[in-house]
């Protein structure tokens, strides 16, 4: 049960207050969101990055949420908190002002290690 209130609560928090509002901002904001992985070299193709972190953002948390592929999804939003926490860092924020990208970073990573549990769509 424990695991399935994580999964549900961390996933609707995802959607809600990160996914959903960068979805519709459209892809003049997702080249913004794409700024964040020039931080790691990668500077091709700034509306593609944008718009896949945002669809992690979106698709991860539902697919959390239901526990379907669950360990893959909790790797790329992993991914994802973790570019952002590098951006924090880069524009100079300090580590506490970093420190909720960092704090998801290391929720996903135990829920893709330990998985969706036994109220998921994977355990069917």
């Amino acid at each position: 049960m424990g695991i399935l209130i994580i999964r549900v609560a961390i996933g609707a928090i995802m959607l809600a207050f990160h996914g959903i509002p960068k979805l519709m901002m459209g892809p003049s904001n997702w080249e913004k969101v794409s700024a964040a992985i020039y931080k790691i070299g990668i500077t091709f193709a700034p509306s593609f990055w944008g718009f896949a972190a945002v669809a992690a953002e979106c698709v991860g948390a539902l697919l959390i949420m239901i526990g379907l592929f669950m360990r893959p999804s909790a790797l790329v939003l992993a991914f994802t908190m973790l570019i952002a926490f590098i951006s924090h860092l880069a524009k100079g924020d300090t580590l506490a002002a970093a420190s909720h990208p960092l704090e998801l970073l290391f929720i996903f990573l135990a829920l893709a290690v330990t998985g969706a549990g036994k109220y998921s769509l994977d355990r069917k």
